[in-house]
């Protein structure tokens, strides 16, 4: 049991105001994993206040960038003895399996904190510069107060993406984590108290949807940064628009794994399964969802992925052997076999799954599915499921068609381009139209810009624009002489 009854407010643990509490169960054995505070607006109003207080008078955005870096090393240090004890937890809290996160979803924020706390040391915060009237600095300071709200799908990690360049920026932060997997965000408290972060630079307290808009519109917050649905940025984007708030959406995707007609059948297996309806349980913004191929190799394809497919691991998370685990709730699952149903209704072909595993009676498992001989006007191909769905969709026709299908989609942030010629694929990747997009493979790299295209959102993640983010600008004038 996880017992955290109180929210991080201010640099110490708060009492929520009006007692609430969440209650976290495992999705693989509906068992009670932990509790955690429940934040109302009272709550967020006394985190922004906080950290308006620490932003506005308080120490940090006036540390210099060496002394901000050291504590964020301090906070990775902390993270990182206790990576084996967070990767059991998100495995409890949001089922996915052990295997997985022990990949990196334990020590994933720890890195992310130490690239950080390196860029801080290097990054031109004041920077000469001649203008037309004459010398002039360039500084780069903080945005402000910044609201960061995260979902259940990834939640330290995610958390860690907002948290780790804010900080080294020198923002302060009021970080809202989803109620479905609240619990793990507190070892990020626990790094800030070890490593002596001031009070109200950084403040966590998990809460509902009211809860986020709470604070969404705050006029104590300066910018928004949102990870979620595409249905939830558009809110958010609406309400930051009506006082010009700053925003950074990373929404959801529909991501196309492209194959081309050299294309080996094995490679593309071997990334657009793991990586597509088999990632995170199928709960990844950013999975290859859609695989679109030759019509004369669809049936080459389909075989393969229906055998990969048949081969994975279903079951209790916490088995070694586990590739896909539970999805998140029952409300999940239910959304998922309703998308199930409509790809049958309007006519593709169930290749395998469809149904529940047998022998899992208890917790929310899907089968991992696989649709074939689909047109990308189905709605389980223009839609984002969030579950272990895959579809296959043939094109007719040379590359230009399969780049005009890729493209024929409303989101735009992951995707693969599969091809024996590296130009061939290349030349494809280059018109379509997404945030991240590999040849031959396909994986998120934390040291470059993440994010997405049209609907899946604005503003990019990680690397150094991942810092950029949390950045304003302010010119400098001086007639005389430059002031460094």
């Amino acid at each position: 049991m996880h017992e955290r009854s109180a929210h991080f407010i201010g640099g110490g643990w708060t009492a929520p105001s009006l007692g609430g509490e969440i209650l976290v169960r495992s999705p693989a054995t509906l068992e009670l994993v932990g509790r955690s505070a429940d934040a109302s607006a009272a709550d967020i109003d006394a985190a922004v206040s906080a950290a308006r207080a620490a932003f506005d008078t308080g120490p940090w955005p006036r540390t210099p960038p060496k002394e901000r870096a050291a504590v964020l090393r301090r906070m990775a240090a902390h993270m990182r003895e206790r990576s084996d004890e967070i990767a059991e937890l998100l495995c409890d809290e949001m089922g996915s399996p052990l295997s997985f996160l022990k990949r990196g979803g334990g020590d994933g924020p720890s890195r992310l904190f130490e690239y950080y706390a390196d860029l801080a040391e290097s990054w031109p915060f004041e920077a000469p510069r001649q203008g037309a009237m004459g010398p002039a600095v360039v500084r780069q300071e903080p945005v402000g107060v910044v609201a960061a709200i995260t979902p259940w799908n990834g939640p330290l990690f995610i958390l860690a993406l907002k948290v780790a360049p804010a900080l080294a920026a020198g923002c302060t932060i009021v970080a809202k984590p989803a109620p479905e997997a609240p619990l793990d965000a507190f070892y990020m408290a626990d790094a800030a108290v070890a490593a002596g972060l001031p009070p109200g630079v950084l403040n966590i307290l998990p809460g509902d949807r009211e809860a986020g808009e709470h604070l969404v519109r705050h006029a104590g917050i300066d910018k928004v940064s949102f990870t979620g649905s595409t249905a939830a940025g558009r809110k958010i984007a609406a309400i930051c628009g009506e006082d010009l708030k700053r925003c950074s959406l990373e929404l959801g995707g529909k991501s196309a794994a492209v194959m081309l007609e050299d294309a080996s059948v094995e490679t593309l297996v071997q990334y657009a399964v793991p990586l597509g309806l088999a990632f995170n349980n199928g709960q990844a913004c950013a999975a290859l969802t859609r695989v679109i191929v030759p019509r004369s190799r669809h049936d080459e394809v389909v075989d393969a992925f229906v055998s990969f497919v048949k081969g994975l691991k279903v079951g209790d998370p916490r088995n070694p052997e586990t590739t896909v685990g539970p999805l998140i709730a029952e409300r999940q699952r239910d959304r998922v076999e309703r998308y199930i149903s409509l790809g049958r209704d309007e006519g593709a072909t169930l290749a395998t799954g469809g149904g529940r595993p047998k022998g899992l009676d208890k917790g929310w498992y899907v089968e991992p599915t696989v649709f074939a001989n689909a047109s990308n006007t189905m709605t389980v191909a223009r839609e984002e499921i969030f579950g272990p769905v895959g579809v296959i969709i043939p094109y007719d026709g040379g590359d230009d068609a399969a780049v005009a299908l890729a493209n024929a989609s409303t989101y735009g942030l992951g995707g693969a381009v599969f091809s024996a010629d590296e130009d061939r694929a290349y030349r494809a990747a280059s018109q379509i139209r997404t945030g991240t997009i590999g040849l031959n493979m396909f994986g998120v790299d934390p040291l470059c810009p993440f994010g997405g295209f049209k609907g899946s959102g604005i503003g990019r993640e990680m690397g150094p624009e991942g810092l950029a983010a949390f950045i304003e600008y302010k010119s400098v004038f001086n007639r005389e002489s430059p002031r460094i």
